[in-house]
């Protein structure tokens, strides 16, 4: 099995970054000083960029956001201490994200439309021991039905509206956090199914995110 502890010297300074950039969350940051970055790096030439305040390159055009921007994202989700959350996370990627929500949530489910990453994310989830998470290759905006219902849903690519599907797939009294709007004009996005399945909408901060695209 494959380290997952981060050099602490390079995630102490991590962390303190973190904080100056508005991510505040104990949960959030203990699990970005955990669990390295550059495990999910597949060139050996980027790994030192793992703790740089940078995207890092993957594979099929992707990349891995900034560390503030992965944090932001992860602390929109209000996962608090308990770990009972059954969390979606559509745009599996390399896997990052879905391992640090693993430190937060029960269970997490990922959908990646990108067979290769899908491929290289299962070898990283049997390698790093994350049992607690699974992923699947197909149409993120459709979501993982036979799964659900989940208490938060996570899209980490930009959209132009909500998806249906997804929110069909959310609990009431579930969350869903959502980079949206047009690529120059991004914000990230929360947004509430109460008990009655109305929802409570706000804007967190803006962002800048890659389109989340269909399988063609």
């Amino acid at each position: 099995m494959e380290d997952l502890i981060t050099d602490p010297f390079r995630a102490a300074r991590l962390v303190l970054r973190l904080r100056q950039e508005g991510v505040t969350d104990d949960g959030v940051l203990r699990a970005m000083e955990t669990v390295d970055r550059g495990a999910f790096v597949d060139d050996p030439a980027l790994k030192d960029l793992a703790f740089a305040d940078c995207v890092v390159p993957i594979p099929c055009g992707q990349t891995i956001p900034r560390p503030a921007a992965t944090g932001q994202l992860l602390q929109a989700l209000g996962l608090g201490r308990e770990r009972k959350a059954r969390l979606l996370v559509i745009g599996m990627g390399s896997g990052y994200i879905a391992a640090l929500a693993g430190q937060l949530a029960a269970d997490v489910f990922g959908v990646e439309r990108y067979n290769k990453l899908t491929d290289h994310a299962r070898q990283r989830i049997v390698s790093l021991g994350l049992d607690n998470l699974a992923v699947r290759y197909g149409d993120g905006l459709l979501g993982w039905a036979e799964r659900g219902p989940y208490d938060r849903v996570l899209i980490t690519g930009l959209v132009d509206a909500i998806p249906q599907a997804l929110f069909d797939q959310l609990k009431p009294g579930g969350r869903m956090v959502v980079p949206a709007g047009m690529a120059d004009a991004q914000q990230l996005m929360v947004i509430d199914k109460n008990e009655t399945e109305r929802l409570k909408t706000w804007e967190v901060m803006p962002v800048r995110f890659s389109p989340l695209e269909t399988v063609n």
